[in-house]
This record gives C-alpha cells, structure tokens and sequence, in this order.
C-alpha cells in the first residue's frame, strides 16, 4: 500500500514523536517501505510545514537522521521548566576535553591528555556520563587503548548539523597538533 504524501508525513511525525530521539532516515525507509528520497521529501515539507505555521516545533536533519526539537524561540521558556533536571554546565576542563574529542577525533585518553598537558580522566568520565562523547573502537597499539568520538547528543547540545559545522580552528593550532597521534 502506497502512502500518500500526507499520510507519509503524518506517519513520519508520530514515529518522531514516540521515539523523542534521532531516528536514521534508513529506518523511516524501512519502516514506512518508501525510498529514500520520498522520506526526504515528507520531511523537508513537513519541517517547512511547522515552520509555515510558527509551531512550537521544528524538524531537524542531523547527519543521517531526523528529530522533532522545539523551537529555539520558546528556548528560554522550555529551559525554566526543564531547569530542575538540567545538569550542571561544564566546566572549562570538560569544555576543552570535549573541543579535542570533537576537532581531533577519533581519540585515545592519552592523546587528550597530551593536548591538555594534564590528567583528563574526570572531564572524559563526565562527557560519556552526559552522553557527548562515545567510545567508537581500540586503536591497534598496544594495551589497545579505547578511541573517543563526538556523539548525535553533542551536534544536538551544540545546535550543529555536522561536524563539518564546527567553527575552522586557528591556524597555529593545526599546525601545533597536526592530528598524527592518536
């Protein structure tokens, strides 16, 4: 049974909406058994749809995935609500473990610590703890130490659609670090 654009979006946004995550296109694909581009397409018009109408939530394309997020005009508003389970914000050591992960990755503890020039056990606990980082793998060294990557939560958190939207960094930076050693 073909689904009509109408009923592809209506079945798009209660998939979104029930899950409340990053849902990858290729399961919207499986599910709904339509093609790639018919799932693009239902999206695109359903998130220019919300917007049309100045709802109160916009559909996001991350990567490879879509969610529903409220919109960042009602920000304010949602955050005093949300502010009793909002967690503490991080701390500069947190910020600048995740800045390496995220610009040098995939990453060792060790590589991290290198950068920083100090120990970065408790800022790397406390990004997985928070879900921005991952481990994606053991570099083949040995001890087999765990590699790090950003997570969809940390492009969410940071309000980017890639990682290609992270601001360039400076160019002493590049050449200082270089990325060579994991």
């Amino acid at each position: 049974m073909a689904l009509e654009q109408n009923q592809l979006k209506s079945a798009i946004e209660a998939i979104l909406f029930a899950l409340g995550e990053p849902v990858a296109q290729v399961r919207l694909c499986e599910a709904l058994n339509v093609s790639p581009y018919l799932v693009e397409e239902a999206c695109m018009a359903l998130a220019r749809d919300y917007e049309a109408r100045e709802a109160g939530i916009r559909l996001i394309h991350l990567e490879e995935s879509w969610q529903l997020v409220s919109d960042p005009q009602w920000g304010d508003t949602v955050r005093q609500l949300l502010s009793r389970r909002k967690p503490d914000k991080l701390s500069p050591a947190a910020l600048e473990t995740l800045a390496v992960v995220a610009y040098f990755q995939p990453v060792t503890r060790v590589y991290i610590d290198q950068v920083r020039g100090v120990d970065s056990s408790h800022s790397l606990s406390l990004l997985l703890d928070r879900e921005l980082v991952e481990p994606c793998g053991n570099l083949d060294a040995p001890g087999r130490p765990n590699l790090y990557r950003t997570t969809e939560a940390f492009l969410r958190s940071f309000g980017l659609a890639s990682l290609d939207d992270l601001p360039p960094l400076p160019e002493e930076l590049e050449r200082e670090e270089g990325g060579d050693d994991l």
